[in-house]
């Protein structure tokens, strides 16, 4: 069976794991430090909590045969909407979620959050929700066969603004963090038990072949790595969905 493969949702069961697994990360994620160069680090799961908690409920399968995995959220992304590369016009107007987003009490003066009135598009978001929205149409026939999750849930802001991604934190602040995300995305896999899981990037293949390691092997999960869609990475500015849907294709994991 193939992702594309139709099959029957059943949300509500796994949107409660799910969450449950998200704030029970957030607690233990809110008693890390972080020092210099980073000034501010944003948890859109607590003040666009609303957010991520519509998308869950709304599309969370049961058992995706695909589960996408991204490493953090993106400024203008999920840290606007509490959606994985959640760019704000395609939540809104393609997922048909929106909600009031919470202003972060320490809001960093050049990354304002402004939630779903945020106009800057996220190129990361735009092109991964994009080529799901050119292939499937409708969000619904999207999320029978998958989901997309992101591995950590904290973005990480320098003075100047600049996102500085969790693999650039020194050694003694990323493995405490690296070790929560780490168990918290083997809850995931352990509940919704996919049979593929595709890392968008170099580093979120890495998180998800640790947690595959650790799932017994009759459930454990192929793990697939597609090119990163952000405009950062020069070969993802020259057919960006083309290259992905053909690796996709080979990985068996779509028609």
């Amino acid at each position: 069976m193939t992702a594309d493969t139709p099959a029957d949702t059943a949300a509500g069961p796994a949107a409660g794991a799910l969450l449950g697994a998200a704030q029970e990360l957030n607690a233990a994620l809110a008693h890390l430090r972080f020092a210099a160069p980073v000034r501010t680090v944003y948890a859109p799961l607590q003040y666009a909590w609303c957010g991520y908690r519509a998308y869950v409920e709304r599309y969370a399968p049961a058992r995706p045969a695909a589960l996408f995995l991204g490493m953090n959220p993106g400024p203008f992304g999920m840290a606007q909407t509490g959606v994985p590369f959640g760019d704000a016009g395609l939540v809104r107007d393609w997922l048909g979620i929106e909600c009031q987003v919470r202003v972060p009490e320490n809001a960093h003066p050049r990354r304002p959050v402004e939630g779903f009135r945020c106009r800057r598009r996220e190129v990361s978001g735009s092109r991964l929700w994009g080529l799901f929205r050119a292939r499937f149409g409708q969000p619904e026939r999207f999320f029978r066969r998958h989901f997309v999750v992101n591995y950590c849930p904290l973005l990480f802001l320098e003075a100047s603004g600049r996102n500085r991604t969790p693999d650039k934190l020194p050694a003694a602040e990323r493995a405490p963090l690296l070790a929560l995300c780490d168990a918290h995305l083997q809850r995931v896999v352990e509940r919704m038990q996919p049979r593929w899981l595709i890392g968008v990037g170099a580093f979120a293949e890495q998180a998800a072949r640790r947690a595959a390691a650790h799932t017994g092997p009759a459930a454990r999960p192929a793990c697939v790595r597609i090119l990163h869609p952000s405009p950062a990475n020069p070969a993802a500015n020259r057919g960006w969905a083309e290259r992905v849907s053909a690796d996709l294709a080979a990985a068996g994991v779509w028609d």
